[in-house]
């Protein structure tokens, strides 16, 4: 099942993408499918139909990899009263 993760490449906006499994420690880059804005729009630097993308673990800055709706249910939000 493919996880939404937040993307922060060096020098550019963060984008949101799905992973299918998260990156390993020993892998070289990391492949992410459907890669979008954060406001769902396409990203300007990626051709029409683009399916995947690889990039280099140079280029990645973090990743912030977001629960799922079964896991959102057991994460506790902090909140103010």
């Amino acid at each position: 099942m493919a996880k939404t993760v937040i993307l922060h490449l060096t020098g550019e906006d963060p984008v949101l993408a799905d992973m299918e499994q998260e990156p390993q420690p020993g892998d070289m880059f990391i492949k992410v499918v459907n890669m979008r804005k954060r406001d769902g729009k396409p990203v300007p630097y990626l051709a029409a139909g683009v399916q995947s993308v690889i990039f280099p673990w140079q280029r990645v800055t973090f990743i912030e990899i977001m629960p799922s709706e079964e896991e959102r249910s057991s994460v506790v939000d902090f909140f103010r009263s």
